[in-house]
């Protein structure tokens, strides 16, 4: 809205169109909007996963006494066409929501001039001078590419690409530098009968509870996805055929290994949207190494009236809610509406692989780093969901860790599942954890039977003693 105490355009005007940027605008008053989530990320991978989820499904289905007849196959097309058109209908519904909220969208390459000014252009090249008492940065990041390997930029692809392929990738190599992405998108094209190969240059999940990494990958593994362990690529090249010829050194034996392949994703992590900010120029003081801004408790950088959050700052969770959040709360500040600032500890999140990964708040390994390993408790189990019993499937990775304080009330201080809805499940828990809960609250709760989240409620056997964990009867 137009500043009446100030002489500037706006109170306030937000760089970045993404999950962050909408909320602290919308709350305030490039893809398209919605940034990487809506765009590139969340929604259209948990769209491809529940697609692949299906398959599952209908394998299940016949021992569940559903007759199906004929040869069932997966249409590429058909899924990307249904995504894509569900991703332009939030394009639309973001645009509409900023009406709503009498908030102005220009579609311009902003750039800070200084620290109440920011110049626009637009893809013809026109400019636009906006002034602000407050600038507000929420670019997020593009997905990076090796440069230094060989044929890596010219011949591979992201997960940005990935979404929005009009044709199956084929025979796909994802090259994994600690990253849920890989994994993620490594499950639904194997999960949609693709032939499917993760590279691993160090750990698959990099900032997890390994133990619980290892169970992803194991399951993966055994359900037809192929790893490749501690190897480095050297160089991509597209041969006369048309297909990808790959080369990599495995680290350990230093021998040196090709294969070839229709598609090679990277997902090496993602580079800040900083570069062409004019931050340099201002002194908003950026992490050298990682390119992101550095924030404060307040999401303040070191220039006044200049903010940031979301996936740009440096030590931020790249997890959208967390940037809706604290762009939700910048707004409210900014306006003086309150003081409260975000949260960052026990921010829950879920990887959505064939068997999915839940957490909220610390693994096993973190706790024990800040408590030592004789002032943490670990209460664990194996368990089998009922829905895999008659479709006779696997659920030796399905298990549920609660690492606890061992002294006191013994208060929670992170929760692990692995299995079906592990993102439903983990929410609810999340609460929990974030209100201070302790394990004989956990106790004291009652479960919903018959549900994989009772057994949470459930676990009463402790690492420490070396019982067998496993879960028996109903």
């Amino acid at each position: 809205g137009k500043g009446r105490e100030w002489t500037y355009d706006y109170d306030l005007v937000v760089i970045g169109g993404g999950s962050g940027g909408l909320a602290c605008s919308k709350e305030g008053t490039k893809w398209g909007l919605g940034g990487t989530c809506v765009n590139v990320g969340c929604i259209p991978k948990k769209l491809m996963h529940q697609a692949a989820l299906l398959g599952t499904a209908l394998q299940d289905a016949r021992k569940y006494g559903w007759k199906i007849s004929g040869e069932v196959s997966h249409d590429w097309c058909q899924m990307a066409e249904s995504v894509q058109n569900h991703v332009r209908s939030l394009n639309w519904g973001h645009r509409v929501q900023l009406q709503d909220k009498k908030v102005k969208y220009l579609n311009l390459k902003g750039r800070l001039v200084d620290e109440h000014t920011v110049k626009g252009q637009s893809r013809t090249g026109k400019e636009t001078v906006l002034t602000a008492k407050n600038v507000v940065i929420a670019t997020g990041g593009r997905p990076k590419y090796p440069a230094h390997v060989p044929g890596a930029v010219e011949h591979g692809i992201t997960s940005d690409d990935l979404f929005w392929l009009k044709q199956s990738p084929g025979k796909t190599l994802l090259l994994n530098q600690s990253s849920d992405v890989a994994l993620e998108c490594a499950g639904f094209l194997t999960g949609l009968g693709l032939d499917t190969t993760v590279m691993v240059c160090s750990v698959a999940l990099r900032g997890f509870d390994q133990q619980m990494s290892g169970l992803v990958t194991d399951y993966m593994e055994s359900h037809g996805t192929e790893f490749v362990w501690k190897c480095v690529p050297e160089r991509v090249e597209r041969l006369t055929s048309g297909v990808l010829r790959v080369t990599w050194t495995d680290s350990q034996t230093g021998r040196e290994h090709k294969d070839t392949y229709d598609s090679v994703l990277w997902a090496v992590g993602r580079a800040p949207e900083t570069t062409a900010l004019g931050l340099d120029q201002l002194g908003v003081k950026v992490n050298q190494e990682t390119g992101k801004i550095i924030v404060g408790a307040d999401e303040s950088t070191s220039v006044p009236n200049i903010y940031a959050f979301g996936d740009i700052g440096e030590s931020r969770p790249e997890l959208t809610p967390t940037a809706i959040k604290a762009g939700k709360l910048l707004a409210r500040r900014l306006a003086g509406q309150s003081q409260q600032l975000m949260d960052y500890d026990n921010v829950p999140t879920t990887v959505f692989t064939p068997l999915e990964y839940g957490c909220v708040g610390l693994s096993e390994e973190e706790a024990e780093r800040r408590l030592g390993k004789d002032g943490v408790e670990v209460y664990h189990a194996f368990y089998r969901p009922l829905e895999f019993t008659v479709a006779e499937r696997d659920a030796s990775q399905c298990y549920i860790k609660v690492v606890c304080e061992r002294g006191g009330d013994q208060k929670i201080l992170g929760l692990h599942f692995t299995g079906p809805n592990a993102g439903e499940v983990t929410q609810g828990f999340a609460m929990a954890v974030q209100c201070g809960g302790t394990y004989p609250h956990l106790l004291q709760t009652v479960g919903i039977h018959p549900t994989c989240a009772e057994e949470v409620v459930k676990v009463n056997i402790t690492k420490r003693s070396g019982l067998e964990p496993t879960v028996t009867g109903c």
